[in-house]
């Protein structure tokens, strides 16, 4: 009797996850295309860098104070609709920078298709082999820690005219590797059970996936100016 109870606590435990993943999914899939939308909204108006930081603030904030609260609730949806939306209006003022640049839709498309090829295939990594990266949340938050450390550096150094922008497209590759990580690690988070609320593995993935972009729009953006 305890291998079969053992064999149906395993496919009730796979059946979960299943079910959290392609919950996550489905979620991920329209908050992006809310996130286009705002994104789409905020560059038709033209809106300002410094709009584009205060939606990025009002995102984190809600992600950091709100969410949390509200994520084992209907509410939870709307939180990060609300979260994946201000952070869509802030790449307006980004994107239109890098479309106004030579070569600019080039360069946009080039990240997009990039960030969309490298979740697909680590994505697609993880659900085949199943294979658990767990081991790698300590190394992911420290990465984390050291680049959010070297970030603000970096603004500080702006602000007394300091200006170093290979260490920038250096750290915009250590961000595009981190979040690389991140996805194998959340994605793997969900599959084992790690990670059992969909709303919480949606705002993390798209968190990912929104660094990602950014970071491999810098350095695409950084190659290709004269």
């Amino acid at each position: 009797m305890q291998p079969q109870a053992y064999t149906n606590t395993r496919a009730l435990d796979r059946s979960e996850s299943t079910k959290v993943l392609r919950n996550t999914y489905a979620l991920l899939a329209m908050t992006v295309l809310f996130s286009a939308v705002t994104a789409g909204i905020s560059m038709a108006v033209g809106m300002s860098h410094i709009m584009g930081l205060v939606c990025s603030f009002g995102a984190l904030a809600l992600i950091w104070f709100v969410l949390p609260r509200t994520a084992n609730s209907s509410a939870g949806i709307g939180v990060v609709f609300a979260f994946t939306g201000l952070l869509g209006a802030s790449l307006g003022p980004i994107l239109n920078h890098y479309l106004n640049m030579a070569g600019g839709g080039q360069i946009v498309m080039q990240a997009l298709g990039t960030t969309a090829l490298i979740f697909f295939a680590l994505s697609a990594y993880v659900l085949t082999t199943r294979k658990d990266f767990s081991f790698m949340g300590g190394f992911l938050f420290v990465g984390l820690i050291a680049v959010l450390v070297c970030m603000l550096g970096v603004v500080i150094a702006g602000l007394f005219g300091i200006h170093m922008p290979l260490f920038s497209v250096a750290l915009s590759g250590v961000i595009a590797l981190l979040m690389s990580g991140f996805i194998l690690f959340n994605t793997s988070q969900i599959i084992n059970g790690g990670e059992t609320n969909y709303v919480m593995a949606t705002a993390s993935l798209y968190l990912n996936i929104f660094n990602l972009f950014t970071s491999l729009l810098h350095i695409l953006g950084f190659a290709s100016d004269d």
